[in-house]
């Protein structure tokens, strides 16, 4: 076993297995990952941070895959989070993308990690900030967050990213379901994947009238882009519009309060999940149980329950335990 040290030196120089080792250990989210996150926060950075985001079956995978295979042609190391759903009975997760990127498993320039939400509102998984933080200091040229289909609250994955890349594909409604969802003002670059079917025309116009109604700030509108993922087809157009978005950022000063808004989200949002955990841990089965017996009964109300429940989640915290 490798001791944190080694794993930090191991990761500055860009070694795999301390890659790895370091992911496994900020997943773990105990405090050998408190120290890895602590000695590599000064060296990160550096990374261009993408994220595809999308409803499930829009062939985000395939796309990611694609998207590694352009950006390795033009000689960029390649870091991917891809985060995958958790059961709610098993706690296992799919980690689909095994098999989807696999073809670059072989390739010293691209590290792939898996990772499960471990039913993580939002897409993403508790440590994702932290593997991402990881693959940064390792010196990948790019880090490529692929997320999970979880809807509305998918958009978590800004506060990690620069550039987010919505993808969607023609025949399941996905524009008018983006629409509705207010996530046209996510992406700064939107994807018609498996552009060959049926209806890609039409999403492409649903796609512009909805970025029409969206009053754009800094200059940026998002440009749509058509994909055939399984054939690479569009795929550099992509990359190129990623490519044109972070240099936008740079030229109008907005990348660092790009970099900013999304930190402070992301601090809001681990600070809930360590609350949330705290709430697991603290919480006997047989306090939950009373507390069920006695709204049941008309006894106590829902509302004052949930303030026994904080109360005695944060009882530690403010004991010093």
């Amino acid at each position: 076993m490798m001791d944190v040290l080694a794993v930090l030196a191991g990761v500055l120089a860009g070694e795999r297995r301390a890659v790895g080792r370091a992911i496994s250990m900020v997943e773990a989210l105990g405090p050998e990952g408190r120290e890895i996150v602590r000695g590599l926060h000064p060296h990160a950075g550096h990374a261009e941070r993408v994220g595809l985001t999308g409803a499930p079956g829009v062939g985000k995978s395939t796309l990611a895959s694609a998207l590694v295979r352009t950006l390795r042609d033009d000689g960029r190391t390649v870091g991917v989070v891809s985060v995958d759903p958790t059961s709610p009975f098993t706690r296992g997760a799919v980690l689909g993308d095994r098999i989807r990127l696999n073809e670059h498993f072989v390739d010293r320039g691209v590290f792939i990690r898996s990772m499960a939400t471990r039913g993580h509102a939002g897409g993403l998984a508790e440590a994702t900030a932290d593997a991402v933080l990881v693959l940064d200091a390792a010196g990948y040229d790019i880090v490529l967050v692929e997320t999970v289909g979880a809807g509305q609250t998918e958009v978590v994955v800004s506060q990690l990213v620069v550039t987010v890349a919505l993808v969607l594909m023609p025949g399941g409604g996905d524009a008018i379901q983006a629409i509705k969802a207010g996530l046209m003002e996510i992406p700064d670059v939107l994807v018609v994947n498996k552009a060959d079917r049926p209806g890609a025309d039409l999403m492409r116009a649903e796609l512009e009238g909805a970025l029409g109604l969206v009053s754009w700030e800094g200059g940026w509108r998002p440009p749509i882009v058509s994909t055939r993922a399984l054939d690479g087809e569009g795929v550099g157009e992509l990359a190129a519009a990623i490519a044109r978005h972070r240099a936008h950022l740079a030229d109008d000063g907005a990348l660092e309060a790009r970099r900013r808004d999304g930190l402070a989200r992301q601090l809001r949002s681990l600070a809930l999940d360590r609350f949330g955990r705290r709430v697991d841990e603290v919480l006997e089965a047989g306090f939950v149980e009373g507390l069920v017996d006695e709204v049941l009964a008309g006894r106590l109300d829902p509302a004052s329950a949930v303030d026994e429940v904080v109360e005695r989640a944060d009882r530690p915290a403010r004991s010093g335990s």
